[in-house]
């Protein structure tokens, strides 16, 4: 059965939205591992949007089961990341100006920068996963930096109108879940997963966990965040 990393990001965005102290990630986290997530996954932006330092310090102290912290390759989230020690680290392309992480990042391009965070990294004790677009020529470019795991950027798929445009996106993540394992690496997944969507995806079979915040945290407003983290931890468990 997969995992479920529960991405807490969107709770820190509405308590940054009035700039006070409500509602807490660290609190999030908390209900979201006694409902059974098993990782809590959170990503320090380089402008602070969401994600505090105060909160990844915090969560390094309190959750009981995976920190994942998600991070640009820059010299500023190493230090960090080296300092606060998670049990995985994410390397994940940053632009300012985007909504979201919009794409995976370019390993091929900026395989010796990678290469060096990688190692850095895992000479530090942290288990290192890029994210990335499901292409054959950047899972080789990943297993080529000494990275632990891929997680597979499943944006595409879950933007796909139709299900012929589903099945060819869901073609290329299966492809890429088979030659991630074939070469060593571990395969997680996440982004624009939902309810609806990602049982064809766990059907594939395959990835070990997946990080999923918003569709979560879009429930959690209607029916309560135990309730909804319950309801996809269920869906994982019966795909």
């Amino acid at each position: 059965m997969a995992k479920l990393g529960l991405n807490v990001d969107h709770i820190a965005t509405v308590r940054q939205a009035r700039g006070g102290m409500e509602p807490d990630p660290v609190t999030a986290a908390a209900i979201g591992e006694l409902a059974g997530a098993e990782g809590i996954t959170i990503h320090l932006r380089e402008d602070r949007r969401h994600i505090q330092d105060r909160d990844l310090e915090i969560l390094r102290h309190t959750i009981k089961t995976k920190l994942n912290l998600e991070m640009a390759a820059t010299q500023e989230m190493v230090r960090i990341a080296l300092e606060v020690k998670p049990e995985q680290v994410t390397l994940v392309p940053e632009k300012r100006q985007e909504l979201t992480t919009e794409g995976g990042l370019d390993v091929i391009v900026n395989a010796k920068h990678i290469s060096d965070t990688v190692k850095r990294l895992r000479d530090g004790g942290i288990s290192v996963s890029l994210f990335i677009d499901p292409h054959q020529e950047q899972i080789k470019a990943a297993h080529k930096t000494g990275a632990d795991y891929i997680e597979i950027h499943t944006g595409k798929y879950a933007d796909a109108i139709g299900w012929a445009a589903q099945s060819h996106e869901l073609d290329n993540i299966d492809t890429a879940i088979k030659l991630a394992r074939k070469v060593g690496l571990g395969v997680n997944a996440g982004h624009g997963l939902n309810y609806t969507n990602i049982k064809a995806v766990t059907a594939l079979g395959g990835v070990e966990e997946f990080n999923i915040g918003h569709s979560i945290i879009a429930r959690a407003t209607l029916v309560g965040l135990d309730r909804a983290v319950r309801d996809m931890v269920e869906l994982l468990k019966y795909a």
